[in-house]
Order: C-alpha cells, then sequence, then structure tokens
C-alpha cells in the first residue's frame, strides 16, 4: 500500500500579482491556465501582503480578481453557508455556484456583470476613502439582480432538500439512486458519479464537517478544517497498487476513522490553529444587511 503522494508543480513565479497605488490595493490571481487554483507559494504571497494593508493606515480598498475566466477554482466556500442543505449538495456533488446564485443565497453582496467590471474598478481607484458606506454606495451604482438560469439549483431545490437532508452519505446517495427511477435528470446523473469517484472517507469528512460548520461561527470552523486539512496533508487518504481509494467503499469507513480527522495532529508542525485578534477591522454591517 502506498500514501497518496501530492505532486508540487515547479514553483512559478508571479502566480499572484500585486499592483495598485498607496490607496488601493490590488491582488490580482495568475494561474489562468489552473483556473487560478490557489497554491501555498500563493496563500503564503497574499497573506503577507494582507497583513501589511491591514496595517497600513493609508491603504483604503483592497481588490481581489482574478486573471482568464475563473476567478478562483479552490477555496471551500460551502461551509459559509447557514441553513440550507444546499452546502451538502454542493460540497458532496462537486457542483459549483454561477455569480447569481451565489448572491440567492447569500454568498456574495454584489452581482456586476463582467463588461462593467473594468469601470467599477476605475470608479473604485479614485475613491480616497475607506468608508465603508461610501464604497458600498459606489459598488450599487454598478450591481444588479439578474434571473435565475432555468437550470440554476435553485429551480430543484425541493429534490435536493429531499436527497441531501438524509443523515448519512450513504442515504444520500441511495436517496438519489432511487429519485432516478422516477426522474432521470443530467445533474443528478453527475452527482452519483462525481460520489462514486470520490475518496469514501473524503466525502464522510465533508457532510460532518459542513453540519458541524453551520452552528459554528468562522472563527470555530477555520481551526477545524484546518486541523482536518493537515490531516489530509500528511497522507491519511490512502490508495493502493490498483489506485483504488483505501478504504474502498463508505461502508467501510467507520464513525471512529471520521472522528481521527477532527482530533489533534501529533505534528509539531500543525499546531492548532490561532487567529490574530483583529480589533481594527471595519465594521462592515452595511454589507451584512445585504445578504
Amino acid at each position: 500500500m502506498m500514501s497518496l503522494s501530492y505532486t508540487l508543480e515547479r514553483v512559478q513565479h508571479n502566480q499572484v500579482l500585486f499592483e495598485g497605488d498607496a490607496w488601493v490595493k490590488k491582488v490580482i490571481l495568475n494561474r489562468p491556465k489552473k483556473l487560478n487554483i490557489l497554491s501555498h507559494e500563493m496563500i503564503c504571497q497574499m497573506l503577507t501582503n494582507f497583513q501589511a494593508y491591514e496595517q497600513d493606515s493609508t491603504t483604503n480598498i483592497v481588490i481581489l480578481k482574478g486573471n482568464g475566466r475563473a476567478f478562483c477554482a479552490g477555496g471551500d466556500v460551502v461551509s459559509i453557508l447557514s441553513s440550507m442543505i444546499l452546502g451538502e449538495y454542493l460540497g458532496l456533488s462537486g457542483a459549483r455556484l454561477d455569480g447569481m446564485e451565489m448572491l440567492a443565497c447569500g454568498l456574495a453582496t454584489h452581482f456586476v456583470f463582467s463588461k462593467d467590471l473594468v469601470l467599477l474598478e476605475s470608479e473604485l481607484d479614485k475613491m480616497g476613502t475607506s468608508d465603508t458606506r461610501k464604497i458600498v454606495r459606489q459598488i450599487d451604482r454598478f450591481s444588479c439582480v439578474p434571473p435565475l438560469k432555468l437550470e440554476s439549483a435553485y429551480a430543484r431545490l425541493d429534490v435536493i432538500n429531499k436527497c441531501f437532508s438524509k443523515d448519512t452519505v450513504e442515504e444520500i446517495l441511495f436517496a438519489l439512486k432511487e429519485m432516478e427511477h422516477y426522474k432521470t435528470e443530467k445533474w443528478m446523473i453527475e452527482a452519483v458519479k462525481f460520489m462514486k469517484a470520490a475518496s469514501p472517507t473524503s466525502l464522510k469528512i465533508t457532510l460532518r464537517s459542513i453540519r458541524e460548520g453551520r452552528k459554528q461561527t468562522l472563527e470555530q470552523c477555520l481551526p477545524r478544517e484546518y486541523i482536518t486539512s493537515c490531516h489530509i496533508f500528511r497522507g491519511s487518504m490512502n490508495y493502493n497498487d490498483l489506485c483504488e481509494w483505501q478504504p474502498p467503499n463508505l461502508q467501510s469507513v467507520s464513525k471512529e476513522m471520521v472522528n481521527g480527522y477532527f482530533t489533534e495532529v501529533d505534528n509539531p508542525h500543525c499546531d492548532i490553529l490561532q487567529l490574530p485578534n483583529r480589533s481594527n477591522l471595519v465594521q462592515v454591517e452595511v454589507l451584512r444587511s445585504k445578504i
């Protein structure tokens, strides 16, 4: 049995671009061929600069964007969803939300068409203030609430809720297969296919993480996600010589095995995540009111 290895690509320069002036900083994800998926190097670069921006009293606005057709294909936004079974659907099926859906479920506060982004960015560049209300008013000028597409997940929430509200991954998968007998739709086929191909262990970790996160604050979620990630990156999910996941099926993944991914990591390089005190954060109730 061999441990699943992570092939580290050759370090590429300029994976993140940092631009702007004294008032407006721009952080640009620059891996368009990889859909701007985050690498460890990128995260380290951004963290260093974000900390510097936060301490710089002259920085009023930070604009984060991505080169290419995707903003960022990496990252876990599912845990932010607070009260919808949509979170289970996204986490277990690998489905993605578009901009309109992110606005509808509260993951985004504004939707701006791509054709207007350059002009919006230009207007933000001219603003010499960090007043959140003034910045939001400027964004409001370019934002809109477009209709959801006919094939949107929101058009099938009743079926999603019925299937993905089950107690276990096994029951969710069974419910999807049963539903296919009555109404075969593309999204169901893709969801079942994805879940069958995914690591059985990762599916159970994901379901538990989403449901625990729904009852927690962001400050509680991040350390828990960090511990789980440390276990995964240590190679505790395995392939056998036939490139099959080990354990090979959902029934073989016990509750005790899943619990192990939520316990402290016995490694001096994986301490419990300590979030910094950010007492100087600007209150953004004006944004929260939009969600």
